[in-house]
């Protein structure tokens, strides 16, 4: 299987549009997915949306349950790869991220009323 190094600053906008599930390894026994490491693999959907209205949703897996990362959510992705995959005639893409986490939301403006500049007494 072949790895290829993402840059996740050039995929746009990324938003959470299915919640972290826990990878399964054997559906018919509910075993779950483990890293080297011991810690459960977790699956997200994520929509990636670049210029325009096109979207495209990749399932992306990560170690650890992403904490704070809920559907409808913008996210981070870091570390991301892609590994392509072959399995008699289908083949495809898998993709595996070090962190997802919550996008940084930048401030809101301010909601207080504007002044209105005038001078002198009542109008």
């Amino acid at each position: 299987m072949q790895s290829i190094p993402v840059d996740g600053t050039r995929l746009g906008t990324m938003t959470c549009i299915v919640a972290p599930e826990a990878r399964m390894a054997n559906r018919e026994t509910g075993e779950v997915r483990k890293d080297r490491e011991g810690n459960t693999v977790y699956t997200v959907g994520v929509a990636v949306r670049q210029e325009g209205r096109r979207a495209s949703v990749v399932e992306i897996s990560v170690s650890g349950e992403p904490v704070g990362v809920v559907e409808g959510v913008r996210v981070s992705v870091t570390g991301l790869v892609a590994f392509s995959w072959a399995m008699g005639d289908r083949h495809g893409l898998s993709f595996r991220a070090d962190a997802i986490t919550p996008a940084p939301v930048a401030p809101a403006a301010s909601s207080a009323p504007a002044a209105t500049g005038r001078k002198g007494g009542d109008a």
